[in-house]
């Protein structure tokens, strides 16, 4: 080579260092975003080599649309060349090539045009796109992993000129991933390791570890990367211990402390640091209710610090998960420790300063409780009651028939002698016809044999002849009897033939039933666990249905064997007979009646039959 293409040369690497060296200063004194990008295409285009045209999209501050903010070379002819593989890439959201005119896709000898996405978070935030010379496809791959890794210059600065309210709204979704880690398992031992696993990879922190108080200590619940510990472990411990030291300070501690933060005592996390060769340690309280419940303590690798977003999403977890532990715990507490700790809350509430309405509803409750355990109440036994007429008359069907007319039918009034049912008479009619024409029949023979002085025929005939008149009377009889009457004066309570015209009944079946209107008694259905409290001569009061706004007095009269079992009680009847006749009273109102016993003490009667019932249970249940 000659010693001219030997300075040319020269000439033409000084000339490359001095734009590199110029791209660099541009870089690192870049006071917006456009000089930011357009120095750093500039420093990308040297590194990839043969790079004829360069664009950044970048997405518009506070809207969803994509603009260019930096060309390589700055003034293009055609600022358009790229847009096809740029756009592809954002629609793909990866990495695309293209080669141009290329006649098939992996042809070596054109160029080629790289677009590769940047994202941020995992939301679209721009796009890169380069024109490269023609060249192998290995170095078509080794110019896309450069261009890749050198966008993560561009995130850096999307990060640092984020809005704040991008910066809140990404912090709040980071911290929320990791509160959904928390919340994934049930029992704290499980989700609380998940949680410090994912807060650790999200923070670049090499341990992060959750310890909850318990009686004024601070136990190790969850360490992170560790399925599995030893709570009696040294580092362990000296996190423990760096809990307590934040706990006791009621604050937020790390060290190195931080430059504007208060002066807080950080001896433990010194000592951790120290002990585990972490590059920072911060330690977080975690509070619910006003309560501090826990800490979580976050360890950086050596030669790494805790920046401040770092700080301030560790603080947002802390205060976020705080509630969420406490519920874990209080998950996992025996009812036994559960009960303890309400009662306990519940007292400190009632002799503590404030809280006025325990206090106010403690008293009322002592002052309701001393006056039913000191006034006196009369004590009444409930029972399910019915209205039964004292005398009840069944008519019966005097004869086997069909029904011919009902007029009358359960509910209704009746007076004494009035026909309340008929049956059909066209047979007993055609009957007694015909038994007539027998009688005649007889009686013509009887003479017959009189004048003709037989006495054997005369004796039979005669015998045949009082067999007809028996008959005859019979259905004469049976005749007087087709109409059912009303005994005296009264309502019937059952029976109801106007459904049934027509229909055929045998002899002796119960059709109607018949109750007085001025001669009640009340059937009570006592509960057996009351049955022993009911006495002959007691008084007490029956509302019925019908009429709930009236009551009306009784007195028992009769207390009986007779069991009934219902709705899977044992019950036992009481009669009882109304103080005086009310006229709206009819036999069959049901309703409730209460049966007064003697004076008792409130308490009790509130009581009474809970304890029963525990007696009996104990009874059963003890050997």
């Amino acid at each position: 080579m000659s010693s001219a293409e030997h300075e040319i040369r020269a000439v033409a690497d000084l000339s490359a260092r001095r734009a590199r060296d110029q791209a660099w200063r541009q870089f690192s004194q870049a006071r917006s975003a456009e000089e930011f990008c357009s120095s750093w295409l500039g420093i990308q285009c040297q590194l990839i080599g043969g790079v004829s045209d360069g664009v950044v999209v970048l997405q518009k501050p506070g809207g969803s649309g994509f603009v260019p903010v930096a060309f390589h070379p700055e003034n293009p002819s055609d600022r358009g060349k790229l847009a096809e593989v740029t756009e592809r890439a954002l629609k793909e959201r990866q990495g695309v090539v293209l080669r141009l005119g290329a006649a098939a896709a992996n042809d070596e000898a054109v160029r080629c045009q790289l677009a590769s996405p940047v994202q941020l978070d995992g939301e679209l935030r721009g796009v890169v796109g380069l024109e490269l010379e023609a060249r192998p496809e290995p170095q078509v791959r080794l110019a896309m992993r450069e261009l890749q890794w050198g966008s993560g210059w561009l995130e850096v600065l999307l990060r640092r000129h984020a809005a704040p309210q991008d910066v809140a709204r990404l912090r709040l979704k980071l911290a929320l991933d990791l509160v959904s880690a928390l919340l994934e398992h049930e029992g704290l031992t499980d989700s609380g390791a998940a949680f410090v696993t994912e807060l650790a990879t999200r923070t670049g922190c090499d341990r992060v570890t959750l310890g909850v108080l318990e009686r004024g200590r601070v136990r190790v619940r969850a360490v992170s990367h560790s399925g599995q510990f030893d709570k009696r472990a040294n580092l362990l411990q000296f996190a423990a211990e760096a809990m307590e030291e934040a706990i006791d300070q009621k604050a937020a501690v790390s060290f190195p402390p931080a430059q504007d933060g208060a002066r807080l005592v950080a001896r433990a996390h010194e000592l951790l640091q120290r002990e585990a060769g972490a590059g920072a340690v911060a330690t977080f309280p975690l509070e619910s209710g006003g309560k501090v419940i826990g800490a979580l303590t976050l360890e950086r690798p050596a030669g790494f610090q805790l920046d401040a977003p770092t700080l301030e999403l560790a603080e947002a977890v802390a205060a976020v998960c705080g509630p969420i532990v406490a519920l874990k715990l209080t998950g996992e507490r025996s009812l036994g420790t559960h009960a303890l700790a309400l009662a306990t809350s519940f007292w400190k509430k009632l002799v503590g300063p404030r809280h006025a309405l325990y206090k106010l509803v403690a008293a009322a409750t002592v002052l309701l409780a001393l006056f039913f355990a000191l006034v006196d109440g009369t004590y009444r036994v409930s029972a399910d009651a019915a209205i039964e007429g004292e005398t009840q008359r069944a008519i019966t069907a005097p004869i086997a028939g069909f029904v011919k007319e009902a007029p009358r039918r359960a509910g209704d009034t009746v007076k004494k002698g009035d026909v309340i049912g008929r049956f059909d008479d066209r047979d007993l009619r055609l009957d007694r016809v015909r038994l007539s024409s027998q009688q005649g029949q007889y009686s013509k023979q009887y003479r017959e044999a009189m004048a003709k002085h037989d006495r054997p025929q005369a004796a039979i005939v005669t015998a045949q002849l009082e067999q007809v008149e028996a008959q005859i009377a019979l259905v004469d009889e049976q005749l007087a009897r087709v109409e059912m009457v009303a005994p005296f004066d009264g309502v019937i309570v059952s029976g109801d033939l106007s459904q049934r015209l027509g229909a055929p009944v045998e002899r002796g079946q119960v059709l109607f039933e018949v109750a007085p209107l001025d001669d009640f008694r009340i059937a009570l259905q006592v509960d057996e666990h009351d049955f022993a409290q009911v006495l002959p001569g007691q008084r007490g009061e029956i509302v019925v249905s019908s009429m709930p706004y009236q009551s009306f007095a009784f007195t028992v009269t009769k207390i009986t064997a007779v069991n009934n079992a219902k709705d899977g009680a044992n019950r036992f009847r009481v009669e009882a007979r109304l103080d005086a006749k009310p006229e709206r009273l009819r036999p069959g109102m049901e309703g409730v009646g209460k049966i007064e016993v003697d004076e008792r003490r409130l308490i009790w009667i509130w009581t009474h039959s809970l304890v029963d019932r525990l007696r009996l249970w104990l009874w059963h249940a003890l050997p």
